[in-house]
């Protein structure tokens, strides 16, 4: 079964997991800009970490034969330091017109601030500027208010909800964004969050109809191989090929697709690997390149 996993941040991650990825079926990824483990002090990181997206990592991606995407934004977590918010805000268009990217995100609540919320309504309507879809961002405290608000604001701006991702969703949130027109994310961790059993309980009780799941594999305790992990536990809950494939497949691919820039077409032949390729003079190979691998 072909796989797209809609939010990992595989900057966070080594080439053995893109080897990995791409030998579970894993064909495409998504990599929403985020927050980095520690503040970032100056507009100029953000500058260098976006270049990074729509390039090394896009490239590094398709040298183990996965087609790489990503989002662009400021995440909310990063939204409290309003000068620094300001200034990357502004620099955001830069970026979002660049091909690969696919939305602007993730953005959304984390402490559920004013200032969060500001930094939330300035890059909808930059989406809606350069008509992209928006990925949102629950937070981990208080996730259902903080589902709710990021619900309404949608509406009070009135974008378009088939054009949200609401993510990190769970049994309690999940029953509200479906309720809107909104897209459902969820991430599946090892520890927190959703995990493989869970998420098939929710499959089974709501259907498959906007519902998506990723592993989000970042810089904590987190597992790139969680979708097809998924995968493997609704396959033994009984859950229909045809609803799974939806699952991981048809819905992340309609969703993004809406950006205009995420040809699933394309997808249906990996990207060509030859390891000989540089990019700014950097390989995924180390020492003198080795024969091409086809």
């Amino acid at each position: 079964m072909k796989i797209i996993d809609p939010h990992v941040h595989m900057t966070s991650r080594t080439t053995d997991d893109y080897e990995a990825m791409a030998s579970a079926g894993i064909v495409a990824v998504v990599e929403p800009a985020f927050w980095l483990g520690q503040p970032r002090t100056q507009a100029g990181s953000f500058v260098d970490y976006f270049n990074s997206l729509i390039g090394w990592e896009r490239f590094r991606a398709a040298q183990f034969g996965i087609w790489h995407f990503c989002t662009i934004g400021l995440n909310p977590k990063e939204a409290n330091n309003p000068r620094l918010a300001t200034e990357v805000i502004e620099m955001l268009p830069r970026f979002l017109a660049k091909d690969g990217v696919v939305a602007v995100g993730e953005i959304g609540f984390d402490d559920q601030t004013d200032a969060e919320q500001d930094c939330f309504a300035r890059q909808v309507e930059l989406a809606r500027t350069f008509n992209l879809p928006v990925l949102v961002h629950t937070p981990h405290r208080d996730k259902k208010q903080g589902t709710i608000r990021s619900l309404a604001l949608v509406r009070l701006l009135g974008f378009p909800e088939e054009r949200v991702l609401i993510d990190h969703n769970n049994e309690e949130t999940l029953p509200i964004v479906l309720d809107s027109g909104c897209w459902a994310g969820h991430t599946i961790y090892p520890n927190t969050k959703m995990d493989e059993h869970r998420m098939a309980v929710l499959v089974q009780k709501y259907g498959s109809d906007r519902i998506i799941v990723n592993s989000a594999a970042d810089w904590g305790i987190s597992d790139p191989l969680k979708v097809p992990k998924t995968i493997a536990v609704m396959r033994a809950q009984g859950i229909a090929e045809e609803t799974i494939a939806r699952i991981v497949w048809d819905n992340p691919a309609a969703f993004f697709a809406q950006s205009g820039r995420f040809d699933v077409s394309a997808l249906e032949k990996r990207p060509d690997m030859d390891r000989r390729q540089k990019f700014e003079t950097n390989s995924v190979l180390r020492g003198e390149p080795a024969q091409a691998h086809r």
